[in-house]
C-alpha cells in the first residue's frame, strides 16, 4: 500500500483530481487504493468525476459505494470501472437535458487588459479550419483583435489567447498591404479571433475595416457576432459589400452555454434593424447542439426568421456542429465551469476533432434544411466543415471541390448584392 501511495502522489498531478470536491477526492484516493488503479484508471476515474461535476449529475462518491460494498480484487475493480465508464458513455449517448437555466453562470468574465499593440503579426490568412478533408467554403480571415469577452462553453478562443485582448494599432495600415487579385472575388471574415462586433469602433477598427470593404468592391467582407452592438452600422454610411451575420442558437442554449452574449431576441431584432438600414444579413446555426428539444425549439427559431425577414435581405444560411480540440476539452475540464456541452458522445472527424456521430448531424441538418423548404433557391444554404457524404444526405446535393464551393457562393452573394443596389438606384 506504502509503494502505491507513492505512485497515487505521481499520478494526482498529471489528472483533473485537485479540482475535484473534497468527498470526491477522498472517495477516488479511497477506491483507487483498494483497487490499486494504474494510471489510465486513476485517470479515467478522475475525467469522469470531473464531467459529473460539470453536468450536474451524481457524484460518483453517491453513485459508486453500492458498487465497492465488497473487497476489491482485480476482476471486480474490472468491473466496477466498466459500470462507471459504461454509465458515462450512456449519459453521453443520451440527448442531454436542459430545464431551463438551471446551471449556475460564471462570474462574468473580465475584459481584462486592453493593449493598443504595434507588431509586424499578419493579420490576413485562410480560416485555421480550411482543409481539403472536408467541403469548405475557402473563407478568408482578418484578425482585426485578439480576445473575446464573451464566455462561450464550446469556443476555441479560449485556448488561443490569455486575459490580455490586442487591438492592432496598425491595422488600417495593413489592410491596405493586403494583396488582392482584383480579378477575383473574396470571402473575408472577422469573427475568427474575436466576435466581429461586441468591441463597436473601439480604435477606429470598424471604421478600417468599412475602408477596407469600400476599397475592394471584389470582396465581401462578413461580420459575425452574438452580440446586438449595431449602433455603428446605423450611424454611418455602410458599403454595400459588407454583411452581418448572426449566430443563432436557442435561449435555453444561450442561458446555459453562450454565456454574456446577447439574448436571441435582441440578436434577431439587432438583424432586423441592420437590414432595415439595408445592410446585407446572414445567420449560422453554428453549433447545433443535441438536446431533448433541439427539434422544436431551432424550429421555431427557423420560423421567427421567416416571418421577420425576405430572402432578397439575407445573404446566405449556415449549419454546423459542435466540434472540439483537445486542448479545448482540457480547458473545459480544467475551468469546471458547469456545463452540458461535453455530455455528447463524440467520434473523431477528418481533422482529428471529436464531434458527433454521422447520423445525428444528418438529422440535424436534414431537418433544418427542410424547415426552410420555401427560402430553398432563394437564399445560399451550406454546411460547414462537413465530409461530402454529410453534404449529399443531409441537403441532397454537395460541391465537387472547395474552389467550386467558394465560386458559387460568392456567384450567388455578389449577385443578391448588385441586385439590392439597382433596385435602390432606379
Amino acid at each position: 500500500m506504502q509503494n502505491y501511495s507513492s505512485k497515487l502522489t505521481k499520478f494526482i498531478p498529471q489528472t483533473f483530481f485537485e479540482l475535484l470536491p473534497e468527498p470526491e477526492k477522498k472517495f477516488i484516493r479511497d477506491f483507487a487504493g483498494q483497487g490499486q488503479l494504474t494510471f489510465q484508471e486513476f485517470r479515467q476515474i478522475t475525467e469522469i468525476a470531473r464531467d459529473m461535476q460539470m453536468w450536474g449529475e451524481e457524484s460518483l462518491s453517491s453513485w459508486m459505494p453500492d458498487l465497492i460494498k465488497t473487497a476489491l480484487n482485480r476482476a471486480t475493480k474490472k468491473e466496477i470501472l466498466q459500470k462507471v465508464i459504461q454509465h458515462h458513455r450512456d449519459l453521453q449517448k443520451a440527448a442531454k437535458v436542459y430545464n431551463g437555466s438551471e446551471l449556475e453562470r460564471p462570474k462574468k468574465r473580465e475584459k481584462g487588459r486592453i493593449a493598443l499593440e504595434q507588431g509586424d503579426k499578419n493579420i490576413f490568412g485562410m480560416c485555421p479550419v480550411a482543409s481539403e478533408k472536408t467541403v469548405c467554403c475557402n473563407l478568408k480571415t482578418i484578425d482585426a483583435v485578439e480576445n473575446c469577452v464573451f464566455g462561450c462553453s464550446y469556443c476555441t478562443i479560449q485556448t488561443f489567447y490569455h486575459d490580455k485582448t490586442v487591438f492592432d494599432e496598425n491595422l488600417a495600415a495593413k489592410l491596405e498591404k493586403i494583396a488582392l487579385d482584383p480579378d477575383r472575388q473574396y470571402h473575408i471574415g472577422t469573427g475568427q479571433s474575436s466576435d466581429s462586433l461586441v468591441w463597436g469602433n473601439k480604435n477606429g477598427n470598424l471604421d478600417a475595416l468599412c475602408t477596407f470593404a469600400r476599397k475592394n468592391p471584389n470582396v465581401l467582407l462578413e461580420f459575425k457576432t452574438k452580440s446586438d452592438n449595431i449602433k455603428y452600422f446605423l450611424e454611418n454610411d455602410i458599403p454595400a459589400n459588407i454583411v452581418c451575420s448572426w449566430s443563432l442558437n436557442p435561449q435555453v442554449i444561450i442561458d446555459n452555454e453562450e454565456h454574456f452574449t446577447a439574448s436571441l431576441e435582441e440578436r434577431l431584432q439587432a438583424a432586423r434593424a441592420v437590414a432595415d438600414k439595408g445592410v446585407k444579413v446572414s445567420f449560422h446555426f453554428h453549433p447545433i447542439v443535441w438536446f431533448d428539444k433541439w427539434q422544436e425549439e431551432y424550429s421555431r427559431i427557423v420560423y421567427r426568421l421567416l416571418n421577420m425577414f425576405i430572402p432578397s435581405e439575407i445573404l446566405f444560411i449556415s449549419f454546423g456542429s459542435v466540434t472540439f480540440i483537445k486542448p479545448v476539452l482540457k480547458k473545459i475540464r480544467k475551468q469546471g465551469f458547469p456545463t452540458r456541452i461535453t455530455q455528447m458522445e463524440m467520434v473523431t472527424d477528418p481533422h482529428g476533432k471529436m464531434t458527433y456521430p454521422d447520423e445525428i448531424k444528418i438529422k440535424k441538418f436534414s431537418t433544418m434544411y427542410e424547415t426552410f423548404k420555401s427560402w430553398h433557391g432563394k437564399v445560399f444554404f451550406y454546411l460547414c466543415m462537413e465530409k461530402a457524404d454529410i453534404w449529399e444526405k443531409s441537403l441532397g446535393f454537395v460541391y465537387p471541390d472547395n474552389d467550386t464551393f467558394e465560386k458559387d457562393f460568392l456567384k450567388n452573394s455578389m449577385a443578391k448584392i448588385k441586385r439590392s443596389e439597382f433596385l435602390q438606384n432606379n
